[in-house]
């Protein structure tokens, strides 16, 4: 015989022997009702349970991983901020030292300038005070001789008029 058929001969030959009617009366449907939710609870986990559970692990090792991927990641974005903060600095630096050479350097051109365009001035002022005196004598020296050639003509009517008189 197979197990289902004396499993269900001993279970009837125990409702016969058994007194219907009382409030908690043990049959052979409590030890079914274990089985069937034995076989229940057996084939949910079978079914559902265990790819439940290995979706659910899946996803733990995949929020693990990127946890720790992000963690690395976040390493090297703080070592690269760090290292373009010090490039930035040292660049700021070099640049602040470029603008002040420049400025000195302009500086110092500005003042050779304005040094030549003094000179150069001084020069002229020079030149022009040389020829200004120069045109100044030449003037006397005219002026002289005009004066002297004036003062004979002036003698020689006066005194041509005494001597002719």
């Amino acid at each position: 015989m197979t197990l289902l058929n004396l499993v269900s001969t001993v279970l009837l030959a125990a409702e016969a022997v058994e007194p219907k009617g009382g409030l908690f009366d043990i049959n052979a449907t409590l030890p079914i009702m274990a089985v069937q939710f034995i076989v229940f609870v057996a084939v949910l986990n079978a079914i559902f349970f265990k790819p439940l559970t290995k979706a659910i692990d899946g996803r733990d090792d995949y929020v693990r991983e990127q946890l720790i991927t992000a963690k690395e990641r976040l390493e090297k974005v703080e070592i690269l901020t760090k290292q373009y903060e010090q490039e930035l600095a040292s660049a700021r630096k070099s640049t602040q030292s470029v603008l002040i050479t420049a400025q000195t350097e302009a500086n110092k051109v500005r003042n050779d300038r304005i040094a030549e365009a003094m000179a150069e001035a001084k020069s002229r002022v020079t030149i022009a005070k040389a020829e200004i005196e120069k045109q100044k004598q030449n003037a006397t020296a005219s002026l002289d001789a005009e004066v002297e050639s004036l003062s004979r003509q002036v003698l020689e009517k006066l005194l041509g008029n005494l001597v002719n008189s």
